[in-house]
């Protein structure tokens, strides 16, 4: 059988490495020649004690460290203007994203922005971005969103809609994967983001337009990594290994997503994101569940491939395979301890239309699903969710 042609790319470097964030500053100092470091994270690791020590290490290693702590989930672009301000102030020339994905997502765009006269206005959509950018080093401290592997960034650009800047220049020079920073993560969050990565590894393999052999292997990988370790990170936050296996397994999955993009998960997710405020991996695990039902007639044979990966129980034909990877997914997540039903996270029934409408704006993503997506389908969807 020939193969359709793909093409596939992902960052230069990756290190994983338990307790490499406390080696930060030894470790840009080796790989880079810049000075003027800009740290870009959130205030709530810094009131948790993270990132101090980080960038006491980086003083130490000679370098200088602006941190910019104002990140928020689901970013609007004010957080981006007033980044890229702060670290011009300070000369910066070379961005550090340490943090969830939002903080991940604005240290892509503040380190082009910084070498760009390119407005960000300009920016989204796909391939739109000229010119180069600062050195960019990418810390995620959640096992979810695999942003720091991908080329995307999400933005907030008005009172309730998302926009991605999605191109090349978006990928990071090095990615560092210290699993004891995700050591601190609640549980809800573990849960939420854990099965965020999930949906990352199922929507790459299931893929209409992009799937090809490369994303395949890392989504099998990412799913079978993800499946194992998920409970076992929920239950004690400190297990090493399974924190270890979320981190590597959020990645592959980002590597994958990166290059067979994801559907309509994600597609519904967002308008809960900016309407309700919903923290995106639990936006996506609260529709992955209707958006794989409604999937299964056209992906029967890769969610029965996927019931392998994932060491589901029982035997049958396709048809029975992929039903029994639905129902795994359905018990990891109920076992997860994340909100399961839109109205447990303040979903009001009156607002499920106008969730559906928004949805439909979200063509980047629906054009991937296996299945098209009509308004009407979108509103069953977000009703089966309620």
């Amino acid at each position: 059988m020939t193969m359709n042609p793909f093409e596939f790319r992902t960052v230069p470097a990756m290190e994983v490495a338990w307790g490499g964030a406390q080696r930060l500053g030894e470790i840009l100092k080796a790989r880079f020649s810049a000075q003027n470091v800009l740290l870009v994270t959130d205030a709530g690791l810094v009131k948790a004690g993270l990132i101090a020590p980080i960038a006491q290490n980086i003083k130490a290693a000679g370098l200088n460290v602006t941190i910019f702590d104002k990140v928020v989930a689901d970013p609007p672009e004010h957080v981006v203007h007033g980044c890229v301000d702060e670290a011009r102030k300070a000369g910066v020339n070379i961005v550090v994203g340490l943090g969830g994905g939002s903080s991940l997502d604005i240290a892509k765009l503040v380190a082009v922005l910084l070498q760009s006269d390119q407005p960000l206005s300009e920016m989204y959509g796909i391939g739109n971005v000229k010119g180069s950018r600062l050195p960019l080093v990418l810390v995620p401290t959640t096992a979810g969103t695999g942003s720091e592997v991908t080329n995307i960034s999400i933005i907030t650009t008005g009172e309730t809609t998302k926009m991605g800047v999605v191109s090349p220049q978006l990928y990071a020079d090095y990615v560092l994967l210290d699993a004891e920073t995700t050591v601190g993560l609640p549980k809800v969050h573990t849960a939420a983001t854990g099965i965020d990565a999930m949906v990352h590894a199922i929507e790459a393999y299931t893929s209409r337009h992009k799937k090809n052999p490369l994303s395949d292997a890392l989504a099998r990988e990412a799913l079978r990594l993800l499946g194992a370790n998920l409970i076992a990170a929920c239950e004690d936050g400190s297990n090493r290994a399974a924190r270890e296996g979320m981190l590597l397994g959020a990645t592959l999955a980002g590597q994958a997503f990166a290059n067979s993009p994801v559907a309509a998960v994600h597609a519904l997710a967002y308008p809960l994101g900016g309407h309700y405020h919903v923290p995106h991996g639990l936006s996506n695990a609260l529709m992955l569940g209707p958006v794989l039902r409604f999937n299964a007639k056209a992906a029967v044979p890769l969610y029965a491939e996927l019931a392998d990966v994932l060491g589901v129980s029982g035997t049958g034909d396709a048809e029975k395979r992929s039903a029994d990877f639905v129902a795994h997914m359905e018990k990891l997540m109920d076992a997860s301890g994340a909100p399961r039903r839109l109205r447990d996270v303040g979903v009001t029934d009156n607002s499920l239309a106008m969730l559906a409408a928004d949805a439909m704006k979200q063509t980047r993503l629906l054009v991937n699903n296996p299945v098209e997506v009509r308004e009407e389908d979108a509103l069953a969807l977000y009703r089966e969710a309620y």
